[in-house]
């Protein structure tokens, strides 16, 4: 539909004035239909003037003590059946999605929280059969780009970026850990010096990551330069070059799954940690999120420690 078509129905508050009109066609009285909308008669025959100037033909036509539809009345009157049908429709929708009987969730999240997210969000559908959930996984630097262009409704961030302006919602705790294979010369070692950690070779993140960012910051406070052998792009990659003996690595100990008991990996006693980091969700200033996403966000704050945290993986230590 053209914009330019329907101009002179935006520009005089149409609605009220054809609730007014449908209720007089219906009952071929203006009295009646003052009397049905609580309004005073004049003022129900100056909203039908002011309708018939929109329209530019009139709309009524009073034979005797009559009144009846004139032809373009008739149209108009037809479309009212329409508008309301439709309006009573987006309406009936509208509701659905406020009680949460329908609607959509779209969700994206850094690559570690691949491990949990599809856990809150099956927790979710459970109590809400009608919603349709996404879960978009993303590098760090691409989730912060689809942030700015607003393409997904939430965000979870391990680290929220900090040059721009946005929400940050603590969720769960994200414990940082040095990642060993069972068979590490240090794995049955006690309150391992950070600089005796640090001359193991280390398996570091690509750039751009959360994870990177984190090592990052930890041996530059202890001002040691970690023995990097190898960057590799994602979690998993790390993990099998730790269990091929190539070296050691900090991750979060998300990086395992949930539920699942490990032996083949264990977390080093390494001074300083585990590191307290944290899980946030996130969304720009100034972003009006939807029901369903406002929802979401209550639902995680309830039940994180039964979706999430009572299921965090156990490795020998």
């Amino acid at each position: 539909m053209q914009p330019s078509k329907i101009r002179r129905y935006l520009k005089h508050g149409t609605l009220p004035q054809l609730s007014v009109f449908e209720a007089v066609a219906r009952h071929g009285s203006f009295t009646r239909a003052a009397e049905e909308l609580y309004m005073a008669q004049p003022t129900v025959s100056v909203q039908i003037r002011k309708l018939a100037e929109t329209v530019g033909l009139p709309l009524f036509e009073q034979i005797g003590k009559q009144i009846h539809l004139t032809e373009a009345g008739r149209e108009l009157y037809a479309a009212c059946h329409e508008i309301f049908s439709t309006l009573h429709g987006v309406e009936s929708t509208l509701s659905d999605i406020r009680g949460l009987k329908c609607g959509r969730l779209q969700l994206a999240a850094s690559t570690t929280g691949k491990y949990f997210a599809p856990r809150m969000l099956a927790g979710f559908v459970q109590r809400h059969p009608g919603i349709e959930v996404s879960l978009q996984i993303h590098p760090r630097e691409t989730l912060i780009e689809r942030m700015a262009q607003n393409a997904d409704d939430l965000y979870i961030f391990a680290n929220p970026p900090t040059d721009s302006e946005v929400v940050t919602q603590m969720i769960l705790p994200n414990p940082m850990v040095v990642f060993a294979r069972a068979d590490h010369p240090l794995a049955r070692e006690r309150n391992i010096p950070f600089e005796r950690f640090a001359r193991e070779p280390f398996l570091m993140r690509e750039p751009g990551s959360g994870t990177r960012m984190v090592a990052q910051q930890i041996f530059e406070q202890r001002g040691v330069r970690p023995s990097v052998r190898m960057e590799l792009s994602t979690n998993e990659a790390i993990k099998q070059a730790i269990l091929a003996g190539l070296g050691v690595s900090i991750m979060s100990r998300y990086t395992l799954g949930l539920g699942v008991a490990q032996d083949q990996l264990v977390t080093l006693d390494v001074e300083g940690f585990p590191l307290e980091r944290h899980w946030y969700f996130v969304y720009p200033v100034g972003k009006q999120l939807p029901v369903v996403a406002q929802t979401f966000m209550d639902f995680v704050r309830k039940e994180v420690k039964n979706l999430v945290l009572d299921h965090l993986p156990l490795t020998k230590q």
